[in-house]
């Protein structure tokens, strides 16, 4: 009487779901690979050698490169590849900080240009370069007399400040700033005019 077939058990290697956790186990590791890989990456990009005011040219001297890791959003940073001899600031960059690539332009799209001109008293030690500042005027009148003080620019940024000894001597101060061009002509008519300049930090910004 022949023997009766005995039921032999199937490699675990056969198993569809023995394959399929070890596909997983596999894409797992293959993305944990990738997004390391991806984070040790660096891209040269430039950061500011020191605070360059909205308006102002931005030379090579200003920028240095740093290697770092931004992965997607590296494309959002000026580097060597895309900056132009000429550019200029569109904002106001901090020092140290990574330029944005909208903060560099083209001069001739700005709607900026500077003045200079001179307090009638001392400014505040911290309104240096890239400063965001109001400037006030008071009418000059008759017999060297001066009218109530009024906004004469609500927005401007200081590029340079200098403080000669001429100047200090009258407790004055001559400032370099960048304004809108739609704000040079009042400017330019209060310094011709002679009125009393002051310029105070602006609240806020």
């Amino acid at each position: 009487m022949p023997a009766p077939d005995v039921a032999r058990p199937r490699p675990f290697w056969s198993d569809v779901r023995f394959l399929i956790g070890i596909a997983l186990v596999v894409v797992s590791v293959a993305g944990v690979w990738l997004v390391v890989s991806a984070a040790r990456q660096t891209v040269p990009v430039f950061a500011a050698a020191r605070t360059i005011a909205d308006g102002e040219r931005v030379d090579s001297d200003d920028l240095r490169v740093v290697e770092v890791a931004l992965g997607p959003v590296a494309g959002a940073y000026a580097t060597p590849g895309t900056w132009q001899p000429g550019a200029v600031a569109t904002r106001t960059i901090a020092a140290g900080e990574l330029v944005p690539a909208d903060a560099i332009g083209d001069e001739a799209d700005l709607d900026t240009t500077t003045v200079v001109v001179e307090t009638t008293g001392a400014v505040p030690a911290e309104l240096t370069g890239g400063a965001a500042v109001e400037v006030w005027a008071a009418p000059r009148q008759d017999a060297g007399t001066f009218g109530e003080p009024r906004i004469l620019l609500r927005t401007a940024t200081v590029l340079a400040v200098r403080e000669d000894d001429a100047l200090l001597a009258r407790a004055a101060a001559s400032l370099e700033l960048i304004v809108d061009r739609d704000d040079v002509g009042p400017a330019l008519a209060a310094v011709a005019a002679g009125d009393a300049i002051s310029v105070v930090p602006a609240v806020g910004r």
